[in-house]
């Protein structure tokens, strides 16, 4: 089945009036390709230029994760992203505030992992 609304992905109403919000209507072909097998549960490898939606393409299927399976109790991280610099781990960080109301920390790299 080919994607080509967001509307299609199963997506928490929450979800989809933010992305409209945002005036997102269509996916772009990485989240059309990455959301719903992440969805589904499946690791996902997908690679695409600079700009097409590749953030949006697994915060989402984050973003719908926490909303499936709501937390009762405070309790440890749920979702673990690693990115490569700090810069691109404040963009996510940007991305992910604007979906939802949660809690996000950039930790910097240890020192003991520049002895490396």
């Amino acid at each position: 089945m080919t994607v080509t609304t967001f509307s299609e992905l199963e997506l928490d109403e929450s979800l989809l009036e933010a992305l409209q919000d945002k005036g997102f209507t269509r996916p772009t072909a990485i989240q059309a390709a990455a959301i719903p097998p992440a969805l589904d549960g499946r690791d996902v490898l997908g690679s695409a230029p600079t700009g097409t939606g590749k953030t949006a393409a697994y915060l989402l299927p984050a973003l719908q994760h926490l909303l499936d399976f709501p937390r009762k109790k405070s309790g440890p991280p749920r979702i673990l992203i690693l990115t490569p610099t700090r810069e691109l781990a404040m963009q996510v960080a940007d991305h992910a505030a604007n979906w939802r109301n949660i809690r996000i920390w950039i930790l910097p790299p240890s020192p003991a992992a520049w002895l490396i």
